[in-house]
């Protein structure tokens, strides 16, 4: 049974995820460090989910297994933030690996620097079936350095992180209109009250598979976390946040008058079409004609042509031929007007 106060909530949200849930479940029981909860979401899940977290939480006593319909994964975690009893939360997902001494790494460093709000580590990736792939992308790891990484994407890697609950709170949990980035957008505000850090060794294996988020929703996500990165700007123009309270993010076209000043649409847009001109599901679908729309609304250029010989190379032909024209066609184009961006 965990303690009256352990000094650790694992969170964990599940949907469907049979395959891989009992090694995640293992791994976290098997941790050196064992003062925690371990409270489990089932998510609405239509596989053997629901059993396999049951059978666990028969056997012990620190899992607690929490049946819902199916209400996604930011509903799932501010429920699991809300019933957490420990000052620290652990976010694992229902497909990753902890290793052993994960908890008791990040512990002992939390409880050395108070300063530091929310502290990831490092990565080992492994694919489907769990085979090693090797070292992860490795992560900035002084509070200084996350910090400055998190002005271009997210610096920590969302199941190896470990964050005071008292934090969490005060920021209000994950937001529902950030699907697919709510992390990235968390951290962001993160930053305004506490630290961020990384751990310089692995805190878990991470699996890698064609059907994860990152490539799903590939235009969905980035377009969240630039939105995510105009609300910070905005906060610290002292400014009111507009997406604070929403379900759905304002379509692009419409920022300018959610954020109520001129320009947060174009320069998303343009963040944005830079942001996917490498990603060939983005550009084999709706990404292209991100890239299109700034082009024509006056965005930069540069690079562009070598985004028309990938095309080629992808064997989209037709997208190929429409962006050579369209560039062809605004060769001679004054330059966008430099007012138009957002400061």
């Amino acid at each position: 049974m965990p303690s009256a106060e352990p000094r650790i909530t694992v969170a964990m949200s599940v949907y469907n995820d049979a395959r891989h849930v009992g090694e995640t479940i293992e791994s976290v029981l098997a941790q050196s460090f064992g003062d925690f909860e371990f409270l489990i979401v089932n998510d609405g899940s239509r596989d053997d989910s629901p059993a396999i977290i049951d059978g666990y939480a028969a056997r012990d006593g620190r899992v607690r297994a929490i049946h819902q319909e199916n209400r996604g994964l930011i509903a799932s975690l501010n429920r699991l933030i809300a019933e957490a009893r420990a000052p620290l939360i652990a976010r694992i997902d229902g497909d990753d690996v902890a290793l052993p001494e994960r908890f008791a790494l990040q512990v002992a460093w939390l409880d050395a620097h108070p300063e530091i709000g929310v502290l990831g580590g490092q990565a080992d990736d492994i694919d489907e079936e769990g085979g090693w792939l090797g070292p992860g992308y490795p992560r900035a790891i002084a509070p200084e350095d996350v910090a400055a990484v998190l002005d271009h994407g997210s610096p920590l890697i969302h199941p190896s992180v470990m964050m005071r609950t008292a934090i969490v709170r005060r920021l209000g949990g994950y937001r529902a209109a950030y699907k697919h980035c709510e992390d990235y957008d968390l951290w962001l505000r993160a930053r305004e009250v506490t630290q961020l850090a990384n751990l310089t060794v692995p805190l878990i294996r991470y699996r890698r598979s064609p059907d994860q988020v990152s490539n799903r929703h590939i235009v969905a996500q980035h377009y969240g976390a630039l939105v995510a990165r105009a609300a910070a700007e905005q906060r610290a123009l002292g400014l009111p946040d507009p997406t604070d309270r929403l379900d759905v993010l304002p379509p692009l076209d419409a920022l300018d008058a959610a954020f109520g000043r001129e320009g947060v649409a174009f320069t998303v847009r343009e963040r944005l079409a830079r942001s996917l001109v490498y990603s060939r599901e983005a550009l084999q679908g709706e990404g292209f004609d991100i890239v299109v729309d700034q082009i024509i609304s006056g965005g930069a250029r540069d690079g562009l042509w070598r985004l028309t010989a990938r095309l080629v190379k992808m064997r989209e032909f037709t997208r190929a031929a429409r962006l050579a024209r369209l560039l062809l066609a605004t060769e001679s184009r004054v330059p966008r007007v430099e007012a138009r961006k957002v400061a």
